[in-house]
């Protein structure tokens, strides 16, 4: 179909006529729905995903946000199809342009991996093989996916090196990854990430142990390269700093579940769920000097034994007695926006936390 496209929420809608001449929807670039994963560790069960579901479009950013232990980055390996070890998904969908990926044969599943869908870990030095030249990692993705000879990969791989703003890429293209600073080697993730231009990209914690000038540099590379490629992009992260200025949505997880979701703009500005605005609340501020942090008291509940009701009580300045026994189910405060607290809409009007700068 050649129709021009309209974005609509969450779904696209071209002006093709279906058979009563309404518009035929077209599914969200990347779609998740009720995801569910546990592990089987010594005889017992650990639900690491307890249901997440949310949608990508293109050209979009959705965070996924969280403390560690969150869920995050298991729900991305799984998105991905790489669970490994006692890892299981237990229920749920994930579809690529309206085409289910769970449940694929795993032969098939691979040619979607670094083609289709595409992830940059969150540890540029492990995830790189040390013993190999990075040319030939990068070049690899167009030997395997394309066809290519060697002499053509590389010289693609420079093309990709020079893309990121690797300095001098040619003359490094036969080094390690041990040769390269820690934001270079991270840049060196992308540009494999990138190499065959896949429609999403999921973004592991990205800049851990970077420094913040880096870190700029990266956010700023990865958004570039968005836009132009018109992807979405995943971005899993505990950073709200990080967070601000890239994400169109946001996804708040605690204890393997949606706390709340919400537009980028309208989660900094009135957040619904007391977790959340714990979590901006926690974040050091330019135009508010001296004075203590203001932490979340307490820990994350052990994925193995979590709390019944709402897993965040035990924790919550806000919990009342029916917060131990009743899970709430998300509530919708504003438009896009919904939040798993019984007093959503109370905290929903309540100052705003702030926004981290």
């Amino acid at each position: 179909m050649n129709g021009d496209t309209t974005m609509t929420g969450d779904t696209t809608t071209r002006s093709d006529k279906g058979p009563a001449g309404a518009p035929e929807p077209v599914p969200p670039l990347l779609e998740v729905e009720d995801l569910h994963v546990a592990f089987r560790v010594r005889g017992r069960e650990v639900r690491a995903v307890n249901g997440l579901s949310y949608r990508l479009g293109e050209g979009e950013t959705v965070a996924i946000l969280g403390e560690s232990g969150s869920g995050k980055s298991v729900a991305a390996q799984a998105v991905m199809g790489i669970l490994d070890g006692p890892a299981r998904v237990e229920r749920g969908s994930v579809r690529l342009r309206g085409e289910e990926l769970l449940g694929m044969p795993e032969r098939r599943r691979r040619r979607y991996r670094g083609e289709r869908i595409s992830m940059i870990f969150q540890d540029a030095l492990t995830a790189l093989n040390p013993v190999f030249t990075v040319g030939d990692q990068i070049g690899e993705m167009y030997q395997v996916h394309r066809g290519m000879r060697r002499k053509e990969a590389r010289a693609k791989a420079v093309e990709l090196m020079e893309r990121v703003r690797i300095p001098s890429a040619a003359a490094r293209l036969g080094d390690h990854p041990h040769r390269f600073s820690g934001g270079m080697r991270q840049r060196i993730m992308i540009a494999m990430a990138l190499a065959l231009e896949p429609d999403v990209l999921i973004a592991d914690e990205p800049t851990t142990a970077l420094d913040v000038t880096v870190q700029a540099q990266i956010m700023r590379l990865l958004a570039g390269l968005r836009d132009e490629l018109r992807m979405g992009m995943v971005l899993i992260t505990h950073d709200l700093g990080v967070v601000a200025g890239v994400a169109d949505r946001i996804v708040v997880m605690y204890a393997g579940s949606v706390a709340e979701e919400a537009p980028a703009r309208e989660l900094y500005a009135r957040p619904a769920h007391p977790y959340t605005r714990g979590l901006l609340a926690s974040v050091p501020r330019l135009d508010r000097r001296g004075g203590p942090l203001t932490p979340i008291g307490g820990a994350p509940p052990n994925p193995a034994a979590l709390p019944p009701g709402c897993p965040f009580h035990p924790r919550c300045p806000r919990a009342e007695a029916r917060c131990a026994v009743d899970r709430p189910p998300p509530v919708t405060v504003a438009p896009g926006h919904t939040a798993a607290c019984h007093f959503a809409e109370e905290v929903h009007g309540a100052a705003p936390a702030g926004r981290p700068h």
